[in-house]
């Protein structure tokens, strides 16, 4: 969420992130809309001041004819202030469902574009694999090797369901685990979050209002900010944990890596991806959140330094990835500057994305109300930043398809190898 000052002080540059963002939003309608909100709040303090002079008057000597005239009044302006009242609720409401839709400036350097076909190739790591074979894809692999079991997955969950085997358990955990020790030694405290969530986090992260197809209703409440949803990220718990907190200077960056459940309808994706592990309702990730002062230079440095933490995990899993800088259509409402990775996965012939990471400035702070004091003991919103550090299953794709061999079997990265607990994944194990 933006300031409405500086909306005002900078109504171009935020229509020109309504516009290359492709937010639905009427900028105008909610700028007159903030006019009237304010000139019926200070009809209403007016009539409120009225009120309490004529109540004043009462309690003076009167005649029973100005008594009765002062009452007379008193009760003209309690009808007169109910009902502005009454119209000030409805427009507080309809502006604050404005505001909601208000995305973030993104910063001068990120491309312009209607969609992912405008994201800009940063760098490129690793050589893509050749193959002396006609490789297989992660489908074909996970049922040679006894690692998948997509038939049983529809049956228990439908579409999009799954069941990992065998050493694809192994290789699962693996991931997770190895990802979640390596940001702890990046000093990132870990975590285990809540998977369902109050809608309230999902207005604070931004995934509601523009997001709420994407989730899954568990429970009903009287009021959709205390219904409850399976979240898609734990990066909404994290938020929930920092709402309304204020850090001392000194305090930050707070580092956090949260591993979880993550839940998706994917409900704009059908038709796409629809075979395989590439895009599932329900994954395993280990995610990066950092709390940070307020102010661009400091968090644009914690962000690059979160996407080389998910760089020092990639080259450690020597898979090739490239990454990219996210358009201004791709990137979603919230961000002020993203990066994906997106690694190298034979069957598609190109890169998938696996990671995401993203400078989201003031905007989340200011919806779940995360401050710092600043040396001028003053309280500023901070900055919040999110990364990626690993998800699964969809890395095991890159895994079993970069590592295959001619004989049909798959070699486990070394790194992962103390987890796996062997070398090579050759035949189906029902140890």
């Amino acid at each position: 969420m933006l300031d409405s000052k500086f909306i005002r002080e900078y109504r171009m540059l935020v229509q020109n992130a309504i516009e290359d963002k492709g937010v639905d939003l009427d900028l105008e309608e909610l700028l007159s809309l903030d006019d009237k909100r304010r000139e019926l709040q200070q009809e209403v303090e007016d009539i409120r001041r009225q009120r309490k002079e004529y109540a004043s008057y009462l309690k003076g000597e009167l005649s029973e004819e100005e008594k009765q005239e002062y009452q007379q009044k008193g009760k003209e302006l309690k009808k007169e202030l109910q009902a502005k009242e009454d119209e000030l609720n409805g427009m507080e409401e309809r502006f604050q469902t404005l505001m909601y839709h208000v995305p973030n400036i993104y910063s001068e350097d990120s491309p312009v574009g209607e969609d992912d076909s405008a994201n800009v190739t940063i760098k490129t790591v690793g050589d893509v694999p050749e193959f002396s074979f006609e490789p297989a894809d992660h489908i074909q692999l996970g049922e040679n090797l006894g690692l998948i079991d997509f038939e049983s997955g529809v049956n228990i969950s439908g579409s999009r369901g799954y069941v990992l085997t065998n050493e694809a358990v192994n290789l699962h955990y693996a991931l997770l685990w190895y990802s979640l020790q390596h940001m702890q030694k990046r000093g990132f405290m870990p975590v285990s979050t809540p998977t369902i969530v109050k809608g309230a986090h999902l207005y604070s992260s931004g995934h509601f209002p523009t997001e709420k197809d994407e989730a899954y209703k568990v429970e009903d409440a009287s009021t959709e900010r205390e219904s409850r949803y399976l979240a898609g990220t734990s990066e909404i718990a994290i938020l929930g944990m920092y709402q309304n907190a204020v850090f001392a200077a000194e305090d930050l960056p707070k580092r956090v890596s949260a591993i979880s459940p993550c839940y998706r309808s994917e409900v704009g994706s059908y038709g796409k991806d629809t075979q395989g592990l590439y895009r599932m309702h329900e994954f395993m990730k280990v995610e990066q959140f950092v709390i940070s002062p307020g102010n661009v230079r400091e968090s644009d440095f914690l962000h690059h330094e979160m996407l080389t933490f998910s760089e020092e995990i990639m080259r450690a899993l020597e898979l090739p990835y490239r990454v990219v800088q996210v358009s201004t259509g791709d990137m979603g409402p919230p961000k002020y500057k993203q990066y994906d990775i997106e690694t190298w996965m034979p069957s598609r012939n190109d890169y998938g994305e696996t990671h995401s990471t993203s400078n989201i400035t003031d905007w989340q702070a200011r919806r779940a109300n995360i401050k710092y004091v600043a040396e001028d003991g003053k309280k500023y919103y901070a900055h919040t930043l999110n990364n990626t550090a690993i998800a699964s299953p969809r890395m095991l794709i890159a895994i079993l398809e970069n590592y295959q061999n001619a004989d049909g079997s798959v070699t486990v990265p070394e790194v992962l190898r103390p987890y796996v607990g062997k070398e090579r994944i050759a035949v189906a194990s029902s140890e």
